[in-house]
């Protein structure tokens, strides 16, 4: 019979109990206590079983549930007699960061401030215990009492709470922190970067490196956030990131644990859609890991969707896109039709490089999941490892389509007119729609940090041509070519754009895009004829005739940009 399904439980000790179903990772309390690293920071794409392994770990070392173990029972880890008789032998502290979101970063801090004086409630029993000296105990009521903690005092606060529980236990302590960056990417989010880099730099110095009574630690999270950021000063952390072979299968299903679900629950003729779906990642050597929370919410519900991508706020990578340059959003376009993108990269992410660095912007996808690694070599002239990578699975595809459909649900009845004006060659209509469009869509795709005037229609421009090759994906190979020859009139990068129909019934579309030049004196509708002469000059059309399509059935388009004015020119 199968066991039932529970959604949502990151209770080891609720998920157990209840004989819910769980794939048994007890095996990583193992492996991380053998590795024997003082303090280790794994990172894994979010709803990845991260705080159910950390509430795992909780429950087994410390004190708390000492002769408690009975829950472990039947699971891999309680074979073993040394590991049975370390069960619930340590002090430790647990805290996750997982809920420290903010616009602002007192909030953020208060936030932070809140939770740890939660462990130190947990603790309470210190202040009855007789280890506390008596300005000890004045420390620990008047932290827990002040409404507003100086960030000196928070900074030593788990170092404090670490010796009150090392001395009353007679053993150094664990401290797990869950989500550790979470408070860092909401912080780079909403400004507030360098504040909170500051303040969780001195938190981490004092916890984890000058902490004489930590025995060790583990971090999750989902980046892999710069030394010279946050951890400057810790010298003494082992990075596991998704290209470690440490914990490689501790995280996520393998293919193995999900076939053996699936048989269970009477869905195994399902597995190669659920492969295509919710499949591509790689961890260390592993490859073929799952994505845990879309498995179990299938098992539940017997359906196919997008569980995952639906958990949570992708903010974050919806802002890089939108702001991100022409180049990312080609870039993107690429991925979108199932093609690979090659590029150099770190494993840490470099937040202050997210404006003006298009690999720290890949390199956050990695780790968030929603890129997978195809292959990794060394380049030929710098030798830095050249990564391909493409889409993780099904989806993270249609999160990626949901998220540029929804850059145009403001404008959305102005955008299908323009579409529908396109497709009907109606250049009049088009004109008055694409205005319209511009008007509404030019800041929205150029508010980022580190943007000029002339960045605003290279902007514009692909993220209009993202919303072309996601709205029209069913009618249209959509593509953008970027040129390689000198230009006669300044531009902003000058690609053209060429819609390929699928089917008879529809034309194909040539579009070239041009900045009107002041200095030249020329019109708008002059720089549009000036577009549309490059069409015939560079002979684009050709590529379609290639594939068969006949003259009279393309038809080609000048857009001319001044500021926020469009005009649109139609070629013979």
């Amino acid at each position: 019979m199968a066991r039932t399904v529970g959604i949502g439980i990151q209770s080891f000790e609720k998920l157990i109990g209840n004989q819910y179903l769980y794939i048994d990772k007890t095996d990583f309390i193992r492996e991380w206590w053998e590795n024997g690293d003082d303090v280790t920071l794994i990172t894994r794409p979010r709803r990845f079983g991260k705080t159910l392994n950390m509430n795992m770990l909780e429950r087994f070392f410390s004190s708390e549930y000492a002769g408690q173990g009975e829950v472990f029972e039947g699971l891999a880890i309680w074979r073993d007699e040394k590991y049975r008789n370390l069960q619930g032998t340590c002090p430790v502290i647990f805290l996750s960061f997982a809920d420290v979101k903010a616009n602002s970063f007192l909030l953020a801090k208060e936030k932070i401030s809140m939770l740890i004086k939660e462990a130190y409630n947990r603790c309470d029993f210190l202040l009855d215990g007789g280890n506390l000296k008596k300005g000890e105990q004045e420390s620990f009521r008047s932290f827990l009492l002040e409404t507003e903690t100086k960030d000196s005092v928070l900074s030593y606060s788990l170092k404090n709470l670490s010796g009150y529980l090392s001395r009353y236990y007679g053993k150094k302590v664990i401290v797990l922190l869950d989500e550790y960056d979470t408070p860092l990417q909401e912080a780079w989010v909403y400004g507030y970067w360098q504040e909170m880099a500051e303040f969780i730099r001195g938190l981490f110095n004092s916890t984890f490196k000058t902490n004489p009574w930590l025995d060790r630690a583990v971090m999750t999270g989902i980046t892999r956030i710069s030394k010279e950021s946050i951890f400057s000063d810790l010298n003494n952390l082992e990075v596991v990131t998704a290209t470690s072979e440490k914990y490689e299968s501790c995280f996520g299903f393998t293919q193995e644990e999900v076939w053996e679900v699936l048989e269970e629950c009477g869905l195994y003729g399902c597995r190669q859609e659920v492969k295509e779906w919710y499949d591509g990642f790689t961890f260390g050597k592993r490859r073929d890991i799952y994505n845990p929370w879309s498995i179990i919410n299938y098992l539940d519900k017997k359906r196919f969707s997008a569980y995952w991508v639906n958990t949570s706020s992708n903010s974050l990578a919806d802002k890089l896109i939108r702001e991100g340059s022409g180049e990312i959003k080609i870039s993107m376009e690429s991925l979108l039709k199932g093609q690979c993108l090659q590029t150099e990269m770190e494993e840490q992410v470099v937040f202050e490089q997210l404006n003006a660095d298009e690999n720290a912007v890949w390199s956050l996808f990695l780790a968030a999941g929603y890129l997978k690694v195809e292959s990794c070599v060394p380049d030929k002239d710098t030798g830095e490892d050249l990564y391909e990578l493409s889409l993780t699975n099904k989806e993270v595809h249609i999160m990626f389509r949901k998220m540029i459909k929804k850059w145009f649900s403001g404008p959305r009845t102005v955008y299908n007119g323009f579409i529908n004006a396109l497709l009907k060659d109606d250049v009049e209509s088009m004109n008055a729609y694409m205005n319209r469009v511009a008007l509404i869509m030019f800041s929205y795709f150029d508010c980022g940090k580190r943007t000029s005037g002339e960045t605003e229609p290279e902007r514009f421009y692909h993220g209009f041509v993202l919303g072309l090759a996601v709205e029209l994906a069913n009618r249209y190979s959509i593509t953008s070519n970027k040129e390689s020859g000198k230009n006669e009139v300044p531009s902003f990068g000058r690609y053209d754009v060429m819609m390929e129909p699928r089917g008879k019934e529809d034309n194909a579309i040539i579009m070239e895009f041009k900045v009107r030049n002041p200095e030249r004196g020329n019109s708008l509708e002059d720089t549009a004829g000036e577009a549309l002469a490059q069409i015939e000059r560079k002979q684009y059309e050709t590529v379609l005739v290639d594939k068969g399509i006949a003259r009279e059935r393309i038809r080609k388009y000048g857009f001319a940009f001044e500021g926020k004015k469009v005009f649109i020119k139609q070629g013979s």
